[in-house]
C-alpha cells in the first residue's frame, strides 16, 4: 500500500476514535440514567409495586437497558472497523 492511502486510513482512524470517544461518553450517560431509573424502581414502595406508575418505571428501565445493548453493540463496532483499518494498513 502506498504511503498516500496509508495516511488517508490514518485519518479516517482518528476521525473514528474521535467519534468512537463521543459514542462511549453517550454510553455513560444512558448508563447513569439506567442506574438512576433502577434505583428508583427500587425504591417504589411495596403498596405501589402492581401500580402503573411501578409498571411505566419498569417499562423505562426495560428501554434503557435495551437502549444501552444497542449502544454499546455501536461502540463496539467502532473498535472492530479500527482493527480493520488498521490492519489494512500494513
Amino acid at each position: 500500500m502506498n504511503n498516500h492511502r496509508r495516511k488517508r486510513i490514518a485519518k479516517v482512524i482518528e476521525e473514528l476514535q474521535e467519534i468512537s470517544g463521543k459514542v462511549e461518553e453517550i454510553l455513560l450517560e444512558i448508563e447513569e440514567i439506567k442506574d438512576e431509573k433502577e434505583e428508583y424502581l427500587d425504591n417504589i414502595p411495596e403498596n405501589l409495586q402492581g401500580s402503573e406508575r411501578y409498571s411505566n418505571a419498569e417499562e423505562a428501565v426495560d428501554r434503557l437497558n435495551s437502549a444501552y445493548d444497542m449502544w454499546q453493540g455501536s461502540y463496539d463496532s467502532f473498535e472492530d472497523i479500527t482493527d480493520e483499518l488498521e490492519e489494512a494498513m500494513l
